[in-house]
C-alpha cells in the first residue's frame, strides 16, 4: 500500500510540474521524472507512472487523439531507459545523463508525429515533423535541464524512498 500511495504521489509530481510549466511551450519535468522513475523502481513503476501521468493530466488539459500518440511515446521512452540506459545511467557523468533526457525529448516528438501521421496523412508526416521540431527542442533543452537541477537531490530522495519502500 505504502508503494501505491508513494507512486500515487509521483504521479502527482508530473501533473503539478506539466501545470506549472504548461505556459512554457513542451518545457517540463514529466519527462525527467517518468526516466528516474523507470531506472529507481523499475519497469512496471515507469510504465505506470508515464501512463497515468498523461492520462490524469490529460483529463485537465484536455484529451484528444493526442493522448494516445503521449501514451505510445511515454511506453517508448520507458522501455528504451529501462533496456538500455539502466546499466550506464548513474554511472555516467551527469552532463552524459542531461544528454540522454535531451535525446528522450527528441524520441518523443519524433514518435508523436510517427503515432500521428496515419491520422494526418502518411504525406503529411515530414511537414508535421518538422513544424514540431522547435517544440522538440524546447522537450530536450528543457529535459536537460530538468536533469541537470532535479537529479543532484531527487535522485538520492528516491533512491532513499526505494530503500525504504520496495
Amino acid at each position: 500500500m505504502k508503494q501505491l500511495t508513494f507512486l500515487t504521489f509521483v504521479i502527482g509530481i508530473c501533473e503539478v510540474g506539466r501545470l506549472i510549466f504548461q505556459f512554457i511551450p513542451n518545457v517540463q519535468p514529466v519527462t525527467d521524472i517518468i526516466i528516474l522513475t523507470t531506472l529507481i523502481f523499475g519497469l512496471s513503476n515507469g510504465l505506470l507512472v508515464g501512463v497515468l501521468s498523461i492520462v490524469v493530466s490529460n483529463i485537465i488539459l484536455g484529451m484528444g487523439v493526442w493522448t494516445l500518440a503521449q501514451i505510445g511515446a511515454y511506453i517508448l521512452i520507458v522501455l528504451l531507459t529501462y533496456f538500455l540506459a539502466k546499466p550506464w545511467f548513474f554511472k555516467a557523468p551527469i552532463i552524459v545523463r542531461a544528454c540522454f533526457c535531451a535525446a528522450m525529448g527528441f524520441f518523443y516528438g519524433f514518435v508523436i508525429s510517427i503515432i500521428q501521421a496515419p491520422i494526418l496523412g502518411i504525406n503529411n508526416f515530414l511537414p508535421y515533423y518538422i513544424a514540431g521540431l522547435p517544440f522538440d527542442l524546447m522537450h530536450a533543452l528543457g529535459n536537460a535541464g530538468f536533469c541537470l537541477i532535479l537529479s543532484p537531490t531527487l535522485v538520492p530522495l528516491l533512491k532513499k524512498i526505494h530503500a525504504q519502500l520496495f
